[in-house]
């Protein structure tokens, strides 16, 4: 993980004015193209530093622009030689500093207080965030594997993102054997277990160190690569980090495994919404009525559980009533079966992406309107019915 960057075009000062700065871990580019490349791929960057040879106009274009797009960003210019006019344009445009390029002390101070502005800036974007509006959790839950839970949850976070004009957090709490990071071909570079550090003092800033950017609107926090990691997220972390990504993000996804671990159930302590996944056969049906009844006697509340009845259309000589009574509980959305559905997998694109009209990209879709208060003409006509026959 960096947090800090340096761009500078001229590679004989890319090499004796990044020298200087080695020990705070700096990564170094040759453009401000370069840079633009390199933010989104680490949003866990607090500072810039722009070489004195980087032009003055598009520096200044580059710090207007990310004041407004990434505010926590500190921005530090280095000058050959100080002016005026140089420095009251930089304070315009969002410039924290400007410094000679070789003062190196002066740096070291200007990088030192920048950096602890960003942070305090975090805190109050966090703070202010929660008093705004939280994040909803929508925790997806299977007491047995095999049901399709990945699926539905990496669908339903995509669904829910759209085109990007919502922010939404896939969180693969399936923390010693988690699928997220391969159904969506991500590298394994970040993951939870990379949060174990920061125990206790998780801000937005270390938060965004350890997520992996998917596509616009949806990020995703990966299960540890090694089974053994997992072991060492606590439940105390789970909740930490949940707190912290509710004030940055609009939707918060959580693919569980398939027990009900310390780290679930604090997920779902937190939840908005709990989604049950079932599908037509035995062994299924019996682990979603203990988890139902769990849900009772945890008193979590009914009217915030959507239940998931994946493979609805597998012939087994169940119908919907049999599987309703078994569960005891009402299903409230029907994901077909489908042989693109695997095919999707292994392209690592969510069938609600790959093609957003195919039944199952409908269903999902049905899912993700339920979660986000979004009812069908369908529901409304439903519910006008039944307001009609109480009166």
């Amino acid at each position: 993980m960096t947090f800090y960057v340096y761009v500078e075009p001229d590679a004989e000062r890319r090499s004796t004015v990044g020298s200087l700065y080695a020990d705070y871990g700096f990564d170094v580019v040759s453009d401000l193209d370069d840079l633009d490349a390199h933010l989104p791929r680490n949003p866990e960057t607090l500072l810039v530093m722009i070489g004195a040879t980087v032009d003055l106009e598009a520096a200044l274009t580059f710090t207007s622009y990310q004041r407004v797009q990434r505010p926590l960003i500190g921005v530090l210019l280095l000058r050959r030689t100080l002016e005026p006019d140089v420095l009251a344009r930089a304070m315009r445009a969002g410039i924290r500093e400007v410094l000679e390029e070789l003062d190196a002390e002066g740096i070291r101070v200007a990088a030192a207080r920048s950096i602890d502005l960003s942070k305090a800036l975090s805190t109050s974007m966090r703070s202010a965030g929660d008093q705004a509006q939280a994040a909803k959790i929508i925790t997806v839950f299977a007491g047995k594997g095999g049901c399709g839970k990945s699926v539905v949850a990496t669908n339903l976070a995509a669904a829910l993102s759209g085109d990007g004009n919502r922010r939404v957090l896939l969180v693969d709490l399936a923390l010693q054997f988690g699928d997220v990071a391969i159904m969506l071909q991500l590298p394994p570079n970040r993951s939870f277990s990379d949060a174990i550090s920061m125990g206790g003092k998780v801000d937005e800033a270390g938060l965004r160190s350890v997520i992996t950017p998917y596509r616009p609107g949806m990020d995703a926090l990966l299960a540890p690569s090694s089974p053994a990691e997992g072991e060492h997220v606590s439940r105390e972390l789970v909740t930490e980090v949940l707190e912290v990504a509710r004030g940055m993000y609009d939707y918060i996804i959580l693919d569980t495994p398939p027990a009900v671990t310390d780290q679930v159930l604090s997920a779902l302590d937190l939840s908005d919404w709990f989604v049950p996944i079932v599908t037509p056969d035995l062994p299924t049906l019996k682990s979603v009525r203990l988890t139902i009844e769990m849900f009772d006697l945890l008193e979590y509340p009914r009217d915030r559980r959507l239940v998931v009845f994946n493979r609805a259309n597998t012939e087994v000589g169940l119908t919907t009533e049999d599987v309703e009574e078994a569960v005891g509980a009402h299903l409230s959305v029907h994901v077909p079966s489908s042989r693109d559905v695997p095919v999707s997998v292994n392209r690592g694109v969510p069938i609600v992406l790959q093609d957003p009209t195919h039944p199952v990209s409908l269903a999902m879709r049905r899912l993700a309107d339920r979660c986000s208060g979004v009812m069908s003409s369908q529901e409304t006509r439903r519910k006008l019915f039944a307001f009609g026959r109480r009166r």
